[in-house]
């Protein structure tokens, strides 16, 4: 899972270490240098002193003092430093691993606005500051990857589960998103991952117009024992929605999990149906469902779905077949909305919960 935007991190890292390294060389070479400058300055100074009054020696001593103090200080300094194995990352260190771990983020499908945050976050943390150099130096650049990253990707994350549980039941969760994305197999995933945790859960097909809906979800409505409400094709799907809130609440079942027809934002007609589950049901929660593999859309797709009817979280499937990895990483950010699940596969337990912190750790190579 996205080990192509792996890569392209590990290779950043290199480059910056890289660079320091080259630029810890140059310091000792300096050093060395000026130590043997001035180490020819104190011969030769010592020299004219013997052949000299004591007057004269003690005028031209005093002078070389300080000719010394004001040439030499400043490499004696550098030369302490690169004693001590410490070197300050500057600017220009950065430019060009910056300029490369910007392309590297586009090319991934990162949104330019998260990638140019996250190039932002780095260098806030990288320039200025002295480092230790060599062993420490991989560790201060994963660092500075590790917290950029999990700013981004972290942003508006709840527990999921732990919402769930305190919520007056039965709790109503609305799934909506663009055909063909997996939105009623996500459905039928978490039906299997509220069983797994004890709560029971109705299914209801709010898809009514599309041919062989019904059919669908009733598969995985057998295949996992579950009870669907449905209605005949071309029905009221917030009427459908609404039936099956009171057969949750009559048979005391935990969950509502409400499919709807794929749409598009601009899609008038069915935006005004979300508007209407909105309205008679009141859903306690509404996730927006696309495959990670459609990046950039994915991510457009979720800021226009958020911006039209706002929703509450997001559910990305394919996730396994994914390896740029820019939609996890852009959409919470985009949308100001958590990615809460990663479909990982096809089975009904190929589902997993999303974990920030999980995610930055398999970015940078902390986790297989």
């Amino acid at each position: 899972m996205f080990d192509s935007l792996k890569d392209k991190l590990g290779s950043f890292r290199k480059d910056v270490e890289e660079t320091t390294e080259e630029k810890a060389e140059e310091a000792e070479a300096t050093a060395e240098a000026e130590a043997e400058a001035e180490a020819k300055a104190d011969a030769e100074a010592k020299a004219d002193a013997d052949a000299a009054t004591e007057e004269s020696v003690d005028a031209e001593s005093d002078s070389e003092s300080d000719e010394s103090a004001s040439s030499g200080g400043g490499f004696a300094q550098k030369a302490k430093s690169f004693a001590k194995g410490e070197i300050v990352i500057e600017e220009q260190d950065l430019e060009d691993p910056l300029w490369e771990l910007e392309m590297a983020l586009l090319e991934s499908d990162v949104e330019m606005s998260v990638a140019q945050e996250i190039l932002d976050n780095i260098r806030e943390d990288l320039v200025g500051a002295t480092r230790s150099f060599n062993s420490e130096t991989a560790d201060v650049v994963e660092q500075a990857l590790h917290d950029s990253l999990l700013k981004v990707i972290s942003v508006g994350q709840f527990d999921f589960d732990q919402r769930i549980a305190e919520a007056d039941k039965p709790v109503t969760i609305i799934f909506t998103g663009v055909n063909g994305v997996g939105k009623t197999t996500t459905i039928a995933k978490l039906s299997k991952y509220f069983e797994e945790r004890g709560l029971s859960a109705v299914l209801a097909n709010g898809d009514t117009y599309r041919a062989g809906a019904n059919e669908q979800i009733q598969e995985h409505a057998d295949n996992l024992d579950k009870k669907l409400i449905a209605h005949e094709q071309g029905g009221d799907p917030a009427a459908v929605i609404y039936d099956a809130v009171e057969y949750a609440d009559s048979h005391d079942i935990d969950v509502v999990l409400g499919d709807t027809a794929g749409r598009l934002h601009t899609d008038e007609g069915l935006m005004d149906q979300l508007e209407k589950i909105g309205r008679v049901v009141g859903p306690d929660m509404t996730l927006f469902v696309d495959e990670a593999v459609a990046g950039q859309d994915a991510v457009q797709r979720a800021k226009q779905f958020n911006d039209a009817a706002e929703i509450d979280g997001a559910i990305l499937t394919k996730a396994d077949a994914d390896s740029q990895g820019g939609a996890a990483i852009s959409i919470a950010h985009v949308t100001g909305k958590p990615i809460l699940f990663l479909g990982t596969g096809q089975g009904y337990d190929h589902i997993e919960k999303f974990d920030p912190e999980q995610l930055v750790d398999r970015l940078l190579g902390d986790e297989e």
